[in-house]
């Protein structure tokens, strides 16, 4: 416990170390002065993408789910793929439009106030949930490697705290100082947690998978109930499009603080390599599936592995690694928040009345996501599902935009996107039983055919000849 505390103060006290903005600096606050050099904007774009889903979630779904939990290698390459084209392209647009935020982009494409606000509302509901989740998870962190349950509860409000406090003291600076820590943290945490596993399985990480294939060789296939290939496929497409597009409004300031296009092309045939170690956890899941209690949490198995093969002191440096892994995602998430709160829902004023508007949002977002991680933890379960689902509904409107002309009317895409999310709630919320197709690519689909035909109508209209006056 001690060494989990003063991890977290530590990663804290790196974060204000970030120079603070001028007073009044909003664009500084949240973008810099786009100038970020490969190696930080690297290390925003790593540290962003990496999260608690990267100890606790890819381990639980091996130990329950198998081979399955390689669809977050695969949809990553799709991500990383697509952003070699569209990252550069979004920060060229957001220099010369001066965008700030996710929904400053569709405010200035389609040239419509209304939609921007529209995407501020969807961008801000359904990252609220990505943020609770990365609480939440740090509390479990804690009363996992400790076994205190009020630990974990006082973590969770001392990590919020003090990442609010270096987010609102120097913005994307702070976020990037942590960053790097973060990285260094999370890789020596994965590196000791996988030793500890090879030392306490028989034959070593090879013996490991040749016991499984003979006990349990349905964990190599697609066969486990709710982790067949039809979860697989979509999972894969949904999340690698979601990422790939920028759809999620907290990954847009890395890009638009970047130096160059040519630092984001080169982070995205590089980042890739993390894939290494995010195979780690899937090896973790596995070695849980012979060490662990069968009909144990699915999210607890790397830490409880870890306090099952590792002295006090080491899953005290596991501890902290994994809480590394949420607090720069919740810095990240918080600032993603705020920016499209203040800047184009309320809209305040000049940037020095954005800053303020935005600290308070800050505050708010944080303190309503810790609330209900301590008080209601499975309030937005359902919901959670909902965020890469949902933000991805911005993905065809993302797309048309990219291009030189926009030929997709403000209309239209508003239609769809309210057509995908008023899909998508209906099939998560109204029992409708669709297997373990993904909803979120049921209701893109959707969306785009509603996307295509209002736009046809709206060309229709535009060029419909005018009939004469009558004499």
């Amino acid at each position: 416990m001690a060494i989990t505390l003063i991890g977290i103060v530590t990663i804290a006290v790196v974060g204000v170390t970030g120079r603070r903005p001028g007073r009044g600096e909003f664009g500084e606050w949240t973008v810099g002065k786009r100038r970020f050099s490969t190696f930080t904007t690297w290390f925003l774009q790593a540290g962003e993408a990496f999260t608690t889903f990267s100890f606790l979630g890819l381990a639980g779904i091996a130990f329950g789910g198998g081979v399955a939990a390689a669809f977050a290698l695969c949809y990553l390459s799709i991500n990383f793929i697509l952003q070699y084209f569209t990252a550069p392209r979004m920060r060229e647009l957001g220099r010369k439009g001066g965008y700030l935020t996710q929904a400053d982009y569709f405010a200035d494409r389609y040239r419509s106030p209304l939609l921007g606000k529209v995407v501020a509302v969807v961008g801000a509901v359904f990252l609220l949930p990505y943020l609770q989740l990365q609480i939440t998870g740090l509390g479990l962190i804690v009363q996992l490697a400790t076994g205190s349950r009020t630990g974990g509860n006082l973590s969770m409000v001392l990590a919020t705290v003090l990442t609010v406090a270096f987010v609102l003291w120097s913005g994307i600076r702070g976020i990037a100082r942590v960053a790097y820590l973060k990285d260094a943290l999370m890789i020596i945490g994965l590196v000791v947690l996988i030793a500890g596993v090879a030392l306490s399985v028989n034959g070593g990480i090879g013996g490991l998978f040749e016991t499984v294939r003979d006990a349990h060789p349905n964990l190599l296939t697609f066969h486990q109930e709710g982790y067949d290939a039809t979860f697989f496929v979509t999972a894969v497409i949904i999340s690698g499009l979601g990422g790939g597009l920028g759809t999620l409004p907290h990954l847009w300031p890395p890009v638009l603080a970047a130096g160059s296009g040519r630092a984001l092309r080169q982070n995205a045939i590089w980042l890739p390599l993390y894939q290494i170690a995010l195979g780690i956890p899937v090896i973790v899941g596995f070695a849980g599936i012979l060490l662990v209690k069968q009909g144990s949490a699915p999210n607890a198995v790397a830490l409880t592995l870890a306090g099952q093969t590792l002295p006090g002191w080491l899953v005290g440096v596991v501890a902290v690694a994994a809480a590394s892994a949420a607090m720069v995602p919740s810095a990240a998430i918080v600032v993603g928040i705020s920016s499209l709160l203040s800047r184009n829902l309320l809209s305040a004023g000049n940037e020095r009345a954005q800053l303020r508007t935005n600290h308070v949002c800050v505050i708010g977002a944080a303190t309503l996501a810790l609330v209900l991680g301590l008080t209601r933890p499975g309030l937005l379960s359902d919901l959670l599902l909902l965020t890469y689902g949902g933000l991805t509904q911005l993905a065809p409107a993302i797309v048309m935009g990219l291009a030189k002309k926009v030929r997709l009317d403000a209309v239209p895409a508003l239609l769809g996107i309210l057509t995908g999310v008023g899909v998508l709630i209906w099939l998560t919320f109204g029992g409708v039983d669709v297997g373990t197709f993904d909803t979120g690519l049921i209701a893109l689909v959707l969306n785009m055919a509603v996307t295509a035909v209002a736009q046809l109508v709206v060309r229709s209209r535009s060029t419909a000849p005018v009939p004469a006056e009558a004499n």
